[in-house]
């Protein structure tokens, strides 16, 4: 695993002679966007969904809504680009919010002292903290991650942060237990918390030598007594010096992975689920699940309404605990930003563990 460095940002050095100025600009600035977000769209739109029960719908093969409809009968190609068209609409408003709060986060936290802790636990336990209540799907967070990492957060916090997300919000979780029976929703949050607090810490020890942030550069000089002038003024350069960081990487990598995404659901047969339970059919509906981009709480939409269709059930378990953990986008990122080693262990470890949650359910029932 080659060191990633990360070009810019605020040198630690410098950044711990910002005044409480800059670093209150910085928090006003995050509380806007996520104060928007989360009141205006995203807990309103989770609500929603957990208020639909068992009458949830999903009008698209990786979304809930449609901009186009997409038919089977149509071409390939026609499918493909419809459903691309429809990932991206229905990810907008999280991606805006994704691009606008992973530069204003990166922008305070190179501002602090310290980003870690001695202990990869507690740097795990932060970062699951951080991320359960963030509200966004594995793509969303994917985003903010970089910015997490280019700030010197921890491997194990970021990654945390990313699987906390999509997973332990707890609306997502209402959502999961009330749907599904005890036993399955159980599983769900096992597989979950097994991600984070024995995957996370093991592989942050392992690459913890090799994926150090290198000291980050930064022409930007913070004097050491900022007039309120001044702390907004270097605030906002950094900040769109930030933005540029995260989106010159990430917007590119978000257009290919909806395309990937639509080109893998759109090749897969319509009635591919539709088949006896086999051990390689659950390895195989883990490792599609594991790749393809979807939204917030899609993943327990879909399982469910598959289930309602008559799905096997090792099926629908092993979708509900793959979908939506990780995805081609969010690895492309780990992989970008911090090791292409640490993404491919993530997604090995959540097809393993999906995988095992599908063959304990057809062992047992």
């Amino acid at each position: 695993m080659a060191v990633q460095s990360f070009p810019v940002g605020l040198q630690p050095s410098v950044a711990s002679s910002a005044t409480w100025r800059s670093r209150t600009i910085a928090i006003v600035l995050m509380i806007l966007i996520a104060g928007v977000f989360w009141i205006d769209s995203r807990y309103p739109a989770l609500i929603k969904r957990y208020d639909s029960g068992t009458k949830i719908s999903a009008k698209g093969s990786l979304t809930f809504g449609l901009v186009y409809t997409v038919d089977r009968s149509m071409p390939l190609a026609t499918r493909v680009w419809r459903t691309t068209v429809n990932w991206l609409d229905a990810n907008r408003v999280g991606m805006t919010f994704s691009f606008l709060f992973g530069p204003a986060a990166l922008t305070y936290l190179a501002m602090l002292r310290r980003r870690r802790t001695t202990s990869v636990y507690l740097n795990t336990l932060f970062g699951a903290a951080v991320g359960a209540p963030l509200a966004v799907c594995t793509n969303c967070i994917a985003p903010i991650a970089r910015g997490f990492f280019a700030s010197g957060m921890s491997t194990e916090s970021v990654l945390a942060a990313m699987f906390a997300s999509p997973a332990l919000n707890v609306v997502v979780l209402a959502m999961t237990f009330v749907l599904f029976p005890l036993s399955v929703a159980l599983l769900k949050l096992f597989t979950v918390l097994f991600l984070i607090f024995v995957f996370v810490p093991f592989i942050a020890r392992k690459s913890s030598a090799m994926t150090s942030v290198a000291p980050i550069e930064c022409p930007i000089e913070l004097p050491v007594s900022e007039t309120w002038g001044q702390a907004l003024v270097a605030t906002i350069l950094s900040y769109f010096k930030n933005f540029w960081y995260i989106a010159r990487v990430a917007l590119p990598l978000m257009l290919l992975a909806a395309f990937l995404g639509a080109f893998v659901i759109e090749i897969l047969p319509a009635q591919a689920l539709f088949v006896p339970v086999s051990f390689l059919g659950i390895a195989a509906v883990a490792i599609i699940s594991s790749f393809l981009p979807v939204p917030m709480a899609f993943d327990v939409a879909i399982a469910y309404i598959l289930m309602a269709k008559g799905v096997p059930l090792p099926y629908c378990v092993t979708i509900l605990c793959t979908l939506g953990i990780v995805s081609v986008f969010s690895l492309s990122i780990v992989g970008k930003t911090a090791s292409w080693k640490i993404a491919g262990a993530a997604y090995a470890t959540t097809v393993a563990l999906g995988t095992a949650a599908g063959i304990f359910v057809k062992l047992l029932f």
